[in-house]
Parts: C-alpha cells; sequence; structure tokens
C-alpha cells in the first residue's frame, strides 16, 4: 500500500529522478540503480531476490488484482510505497500500454571469478553488444536453454538497460550476467578450460552440426554490424557458422545465438 501522498507533478524530485535514470546509463551506473516496468518482469525480478528500494503505482492502469499481488510480494519488507497519477506515470513509463507498475531495482554486479561453474559450463559471450533489445533477446534464449551465463566483453549499453529488461521479460535477472573484457575473458576461460567457439564467416569455420559442444563450451558472438573483432575471432579456439542456403549471409544475432545454444542443448540431453 502507498506509504506517502500522491505524486501528481512532473517536477516531483523522484519523477525526474526516474527519468534520468531511464535515459542516462551514467546515471544507473552512478546510483547503482535501474527501472523495471511491468508486474510480470518485476515478480521475476522479486523471485530472483533482486533488491527492490522503490514502487510507483498508477492506480488507474494497475487494477486491484494487481495492487493485490504486489501488496503479497513487497507488503511486509522495506520497500518504499508511491501513488503517481496517470499523467505522472504515462511521462516515465516507456513502453506503450503499460500496466502502472514501475520499480527502482538495485541489479546485481558480478564477476567471472565469482561466477560458480558447473563440470559443462555453457556460456553465452557476446563482444560490444549496444543494442539493448539484442541484448534482452539473448537473455530469453540463456534463460530458457538454462544456459550457465551471459558474459558481454566490452559492453557499449549497460547490461541493465531498461529496455534490455524489458526485451528479456525480466530474465536479465534469472540469468548470470557478466561485464568483462577480451584478454580478461580469453585468460578466464583458458584458467577453466572452457573452450570457445567463434561465430564467424571466415575460410577455416566449420558447420556448427559437425562440432561437440557437451563440454565447458562458451558461444561467442559479435555485433550484427561487425561481427567480432579480428582479435577475438583469431583467440577463439574455433570458428563456426550456421550454413545459409537463400541470398542472405548472416542472421540477426539474437536468432544466431539461439540456434548456436539449443544445438549445445541438445547434444547435452
Amino acid at each position: 500500500m502507498p506509504l506517502f501522498d500522491p505524486i501528481t507533478s512532473p517536477q516531483n524530485p523522484r519523477i525526474k529522478n526516474l527519468l534520468k535514470l531511464q535515459q542516462k546509463s551514467s546515471e544507473r551506473r552512478a546510483q547503482g540503480l535501474t527501472i523495471i516496468e511491468g508486474l510480470r518482469e518485476l515478480t521475476i525480478a522479486h523471485g530472483a531476490g533482486v533488491v527492490i528500494p522503490a514502487l510507483f503505482v498508477c492506480p488507474d492502469l494497475a487494477g486491484a488484482a494487481w495492487q493485490q499481488q504486489l501488496q503479497e510480494l513487497f507488503g511486509g519488507g522495506t520497500t518504499e510505497w508511491f501513488e503517481v497519477s496517470k499523467a505522472v506515470f504515462e511521462k516515465v513509463a516507456y513502453r506503450e500500454g503499460s500496466d502502472g507498475v514501475l520499480a527502482l531495482a538495485r541489479p546485481p554486479q558480478l564477476t567471472l571469478e565469482e561466477l560458480l561453474l558447473p563440470a559443462a559450463p555453457l556460456l553465452l559471450v557476446l563482444e560490444a553488444v549496444e543494442k539493448p533489445g539484442n541484448l534482452g533477446a539473448i537473455l530469453r534464449t540463456a534463460d530458457a536453454a538454462q544456459a550457465t551465463a551471459v558474459i558481454v566483453c566490452d559492453p557499449r549499453t549497460d547490461l541493465f538497460n531498461p529496455n534490455a529488461i524489458r526485451s528479456s521479460i525480466g530474465c536479465s535477472f534469472t540469468v548470470p550476467t557478466i561485464a568483462t573484457t577480451r584478454e580478461a575473458l580469453l585468460t578466464w576461460c583458458r584458467k577453466h578450460g572452457i573452450r570457445t567457439y567463434a561465430a564467424a564467416l571466415t575460410e577455416h569455420a566449420v558447420a556448427y552440426t559437425t562440432c561437440d559442444f557437451r563440454g565447458p563450451t562458451a558461444l561467442v558472438m559479435g555485433t550484427e554490424a561487425d561481427g567480432l573483432t579480428p582479435e577475438l575471432m583469431q583467440a577463439c579456439d574455433q570458428t563456426i557458422i550456421i550454413p545459409m542456403r537463400g541470398a542472405i549471409d548472416s542472421l540477426n544475432v539474437s536468432t544466431a545465438t539461439a540456434i548456436l545454444t539449443f544445438e549445445a542443448v541438445r547434444q547435452r540431453e
């Protein structure tokens, strides 16, 4: 239930801060916070143990049943609850047809050395990812496949960008996600005996279906615009391709990642 008087002005300091967090990765880094919009995403984040410092709820958009669900999730904790007018909520909401639920979240900060590895980890590695939508889609794949982690080398977007969270439908919080450098990743993979497979169209690339992904495996993907950097591609153990049968020579990176990931899953069954 609301702990404070309803917020009805877009000039309210808390609303102005929400807009900063939504628009600026520098603010998200500085404050150690991000924004989750939507009851489904928020429920998944809560189930994953994410700390939620504050809720912003619009009663005109969030029905009584959803508000009751929020009360059950957060009513007995330390989360502050703010009621927001429809006009103000529409100013801070970034999705069409919002369900009237928005939260501040404190995303986890995980390092490679803190990652717990099973005997045969399956890692999805993205180099210099810059589109939050692609990152979110790959996180959904990682969750569905129960991949060990998603590792992003030299990211061009922060891992918990609100649009990435939205695209992942909350899977940003169900899959261990780590930002690191190319050099650190390669050193760590060698240390743990993880074989690296670079998805790249090269002379020595082999069809992905000919590879054995049952051991410790890292599937390494580049950006759609530029692919993998030569340095990372050449440092990987094997380059692989998804054979193309039409006029186009590549797939969307999230689609390609899903294909490779579920081939690894198939082999491990």
